[in-house]
């Protein structure tokens, strides 16, 4: 079995909406997630965190804390991906993502998320209770 590993960063704005990006192949449907992707080689998770917030957002960010793990199997393959609260530092809205994957760039608000299709829609829950609950830091 291939085990994938992964970094997302999760990040609220003072107006309490949360970043998130419209993903998807060209010939996908699109769907919404907080902006996330694999570790590259000698990166560690928070590196990965920090780079894959710019390309897939333009945002410099810098890591508050580890917020949640998640593991699993899709298929073949098995996934580790650790969720990151992050904070912009600078940067403007612009889409960096080698992949293409990436379609559009949005702060949206929980009652939004509530209408979203989610790439990950076991992350609906967590990411509408984070939001309420606020930072922990």
């Amino acid at each position: 079995m291939n085990k994938w590993i992964g970094s997302a960063g999760v990040c609220v704005n003072s107006e309490r909406q949360l970043l998130m990006v419209l993903q998807g192949k060209p010939e996908e449907e699109k769907r919404w997630s907080v902006p996330s992707g694999g570790v590259e080689l000698d990166e560690t998770l928070e590196e990965c965190c920090i780079r894959e917030v710019y390309e897939e957002t333009g945002y410099r960010c810098q890591i508050i804390q580890e917020i949640k793990r998640k593991s699993g199997t899709w298929g073949p393959i098995s996934f580790d991906v650790t969720y990151f609260e992050i904070v912009i530092v600078g940067g403007q809205p612009s889409i960096h993502d080698p992949d293409g994957l990436i379609h559009e760039i949005a702060w949206k608000t929980s009652a939004q998320l509530e209408e979203l299709p989610f790439s990950f829609p076991e992350d609906k829950a967590f990411l509408l209770s984070f939001m309420e609950q606020g930072s922990r830091t």
